[in-house]
């Protein structure tokens, strides 16, 4: 469970990246939140914004996604989000819930291993592409 904000020790850069993210309805790749902070008072450069999400997955505060075509998705670990993914078209279907809520790690698969978060995607064909591909 991540934990509080207040708790985690941010830096100013810091906060105002995961602000950002947590007023975002939707994923973000990191692209987006640089666009956003350029519009901001305090702006950053990409290379910062990437540097700073990867300081956030550590903390626990930040999630990623890679989709099939490369490309990373950033939201708050709050919340829990995992997805069916279309291979074809790339399109992404919100599940719901999370199909494994409490997942845990035993025996030698957890020696030495602290888990943060996890993510769930099952990726497949979405109906459109299947009636596409049908001949």
């Amino acid at each position: 469970m991540a934990p509080p904000v207040a708790a985690a020790g941010l830096k100013d850069k810091q906060e105002r990246l995961l602000e950002q993210l947590l007023q975002a309805d939707t994923e973000l790749t990191g692209q987006q939140v640089h666009a956003l902070l350029r519009q901001s008072e305090l702006p950053m450069g990409l290379a910062t914004v990437y540097r700073h999400l990867r300081l956030l997955q550590q903390k626990d505060l930040v999630r990623c996604r890679q989709l099939p075509n490369g490309e990373a998705l950033y939201a708050p670990t709050e919340r829990d989000e995992h997805h069916l993914t279309c291979v074809d078209c790339g399109a992404t279907t919100l599940l719901e819930q999370c199909p494994m809520p409490e997942v845990h790690l035993h025996g030698e698969q957890a020696s030495g291993f602290r888990l943060l978060f996890h993510t769930l995607e099952f990726f497949g064909l979405c109906s459109t592409c299947q009636e596409r591909q049908a001949p």
